[in-house]
């Protein structure tokens, strides 16, 4: 079956891509992992006509090829606004390449995917929808019809995935939904580590990666410093990622005086995220924000490091093994007595830190492609998808 997938997701040329082109966060891995199934996968996506971003992946995949759309313009209610002229062009190359396909994926939330749903959904192409967004949580007008459509359509030829987890499925109006964890390991990314331990000199390091936005937690890591430094004076942290807080994040770490203990690294590449999480002793994601199911928690844990985070979406169910912490609340003085908590306890850090690469090892790039497949040829009658 040849496959197309449409998605919002921006991509830009790359001269190290066979494809030609790249793009960020988990992306690439899964069009890679998810053209394993197909014996063709078009991806059709916005394309920057420069080089415009760093910190990308190559977008590559068994017989994968793109199909470039115009970046749609402005942001918010003025991309809502532009997106009626932006269809007049661009919709006709989504259409095309739907009508030629066998059947259809579409990534939502996000207004490309939700025209690629549409129109397959118009011309009965077989399709599966992934939604990567948080399910339980339904802010705006636009939200709220995402999840109505996955619930209204989804049965028979059309799947519907919702990233997340629980022992409750994700729709009591429509059963046929199901859940999907999102991850960027494959099994030989995971598999054959040992235990970390602690540095005998105290010099714990402690990470977290994400956007740098409210509600994430970085500020909430930084104002723990100050009383971790008080039990571990050689303890440092690395910031992961930038954002629209990142200035504000540096102007406090100024007036805390822990310029020489905290490093920000910015937006990294995906190689470069992995490698620094594998220096470090644990993983900070004091999160409040809505989340679906953070991919950098589980790359955290199969680095071996044991995860502090809070009580919000799936990550309850990913620290239930005893690979971490949750806190009640997410605030400096419950997030530095934990981590003292932790590193305070060799041994027990030790085993957490076991649990960390054993709860990973069930969350592969090849279990999910393996569902995802598993799935589609059930729903679709057939005995193979290549």
């Amino acid at each position: 079956m040849n496959l197309v997938v449409v998605s919002h997701k921006i991509c830009w040329p790359s001269k190290e891509s066979p494809t030609g082109f790249s793009t960020d966060g988990g992306f690439p891995f899964h069009m890679e992992a998810i053209s394993e199934l197909f014996a063709k996968t078009t991806v059709v996506v916005p394309c920057e006509n420069a080089i415009l971003q760093s910190g990308g992946t190559p977008l590559i995949g068994r017989n994968l090829e793109v199909v470039r759309l115009a970046v749609p313009s402005g942001a918010g209610l003025r991309r809502k606004l532009a997106m009626s002229f932006w269809i007049i062009t661009n919709g006709k190359v989504i259409w095309r390449q739907i009508k030629n396909a066998d059947a259809v994926h579409t990534p939502i939330p996000g207004d490309v995917g939700t025209i690629g749903m549409l129109f397959a959904l118009m011309m009965r192409k077989p399709i599966f929808v992934r939604h990567c967004g948080n399910w339980f949580v339904q802010r705006t007008i636009a939200e709220k019809f995402w999840k109505w459509s996955m619930e209204f359509f989804g049965g028979g030829r059309n799947v519907m995935f919702a990233t997340g987890g629980s022992s409750q499925p994700p729709s009591q109006s429509n059963p046929s939904l199901k859940w999907i964890f999102s991850t960027s390991l494959r099994r030989g990314q995971i598999a054959g580590r040992e235990p970390l331990t602690l540095p005998a000199d105290g010099r714990i390091r402690l990470a977290i990666a994400c956007r740098q936005e409210a509600r994430k937690g970085t500020d909430i890591v930084i104002d723990s410093m100050p009383n971790i430094l008080r039990t571990f004076p050689n303890a440092s942290l690395d910031v992961i990622g930038d954002g629209s807080l990142l200035a504000t994040l540096k102007q406090r770490v100024q007036e805390l005086g822990l310029k020489d203990k905290v490093n920000f690294h910015g937006k990294l590449e995906h190689a470069k995220v992995i490698s620094l999480l594998k220096q470090n002793h644990i993983f900070c994601y004091p999160t409040s924000a809505s989340e679906g199911f953070p991919k950098v928690v589980l790359e955290a844990l199969a680095s071996g490091m044991p995860v502090i985070t809070t009580r919000v979406s799936v990550l309850p169910d990913l620290i239930s093994s005893g690979c971490g912490v949750l806190l009640d609340s997410p605030s400096p003085a419950s997030l530095s007595n934990a981590v003292i908590e932790v590193c305070s306890d060799q041994a027990k850090y030790k085993v957490m830190s076991s649990k960390a690469m054993s709860t990973a090892q069930k969350y592969s790039l090849e279990d999910w492609r393996d569902f995802i497949g598993k799935t589609l040829r059930e729903a679709w009658n057939v005995s193979t998808l290549s």
